[in-house]
């Protein structure tokens, strides 16, 4: 998606189905699933969370959150992190971690409608406004009937659904200062006026703890793109079947690049994605790594990344490079 006005650049789903081949189409290859199919997106909603706690005003980016013993108990509930525990942390390495005790903390000391005000004002729950048939509007209770457990673990992208297509416009917003336009199919010439649905402010904040995730230190070392500054957030869900959470996974990436200028949100979700990993760190991050340098090169996107020095080798008497 193109930040500035909103323009779906690319989209494609796989495996795919050649309508020629009649004797072996597969009809459910046909499904546009990136706008028709809907998913727990986990922990890609995480920045939206900590751009609610910013936009109250009783968190800042240096505001700390204690995260021990790496789980919690929310009424007869346990939610935790994957069993570690990562001890005290900003907010910046409550993104970058991915920590789900972390995040439900921040919610659970917000109001209900801030944290719904702004995932509606986003566009999850809601279809989108745009010619593609059958685009899905996804799922998000109405934030007066949150149970305390319900606000914590939608506060990590549980509980609720989005299509991808959804979750790469929400992720604009970090891009455009604040605030989201409409996708479209159709060129636009200029940017777009989009609507407020943050603080420049807070948007920047999150685009930079978004740049900490890639890092040695985050979840999405995968994600990184030679030559260029990008940053993302890595999730991974359980998928529901017949109104039960089963072992089988949903794994996602969405970022932004360049993170100086951005440029392009880029939004990656494999379904069930097989082998010993399913971690989105690890099976989504790469896909976005590839595309992002792929389309920042095809589009002539000046890189971003400090330069290292170069040596220039000195040649010794005999002609060898030292």
């Amino acid at each position: 998606v193109d930040v500035h006005t909103g323009e779906i650049l690319a989209l494609a789903n796989w495996p795919s189905a050649d309508p020629n081949q009649r004797d072996s189409l597969d009809v459910a290859r046909l499904r546009n699933r990136a706008a028709l199919d809907i998913f727990e997106p986990g922990s890609t909603i995480k920045p939206f969370t900590v751009a609610a706690a910013l936009e109250s005003g009783r968190f800042s980016v240096n505001s700390t959150i204690d995260t021990s013993p790496g789980h919690m108990k929310i009424g007869g509930w346990r939610i935790g992190d994957h069993g570690k525990d990562f001890g005290t942390l900003d907010l910046t390495g409550i993104v970058s971690k991915s920590s789900n005790v972390g995040t439900a903390k921040l919610a659970l000391a917000l109001a209900p409608e801030r944290m719904g005000t702004m995932f509606s004002e986003l566009g999850f729950g809601r279809a989108p406004a745009l010619d593609l048939p059958g685009a899905a509007a996804g799922r998000v209770r109405p934030y007066r009937s949150w149970r305390p457990i319900e606000q914590a673990t939608m506060s990590y992208g549980h509980g609720m659904s989005v299509s991808l297509l959804q979750l790469a416009r929400a992720y604009t917003v970090f891009g455009r200062d604040g605030n989201i336009v409409p996708l479209t199919l159709l060129r636009q010439d200029a940017a777009q006026p989009g609507q407020s649905v943050m603080s420049a402010s807070t948007a920047r904040r999150v685009l930079a703890m978004l740049e900490a995730a890639v890092s040695d230190e985050g979840t999405a070392r995968s994600a990184r793109v030679a030559g260029y500054r990008v940053g993302g957030k890595t999730g991974t869900a359980y998928k529901v079947e017949n109104g039960k959470y089963v072992r089988k996974y949903v794994s996602s990436f969405v970022g932004l690049a360049p993170i100086s200028a951005p440029r392009f949100v880029i939004a990656a979700m494999i379904d069930e994605p097989g082998g010993r990993q399913h971690y989105g760190g690890i099976i989504a991050a790469p896909v976005f790594s590839q595309i992002a340098a792929q389309a920042l090169r095809h589009m002539h996107v000046t890189p971003d990344a400090p330069q290292p020095e170069l040596v220039i080798p000195v040649a010794d008497p005999r002609g060898r490079a030292q």
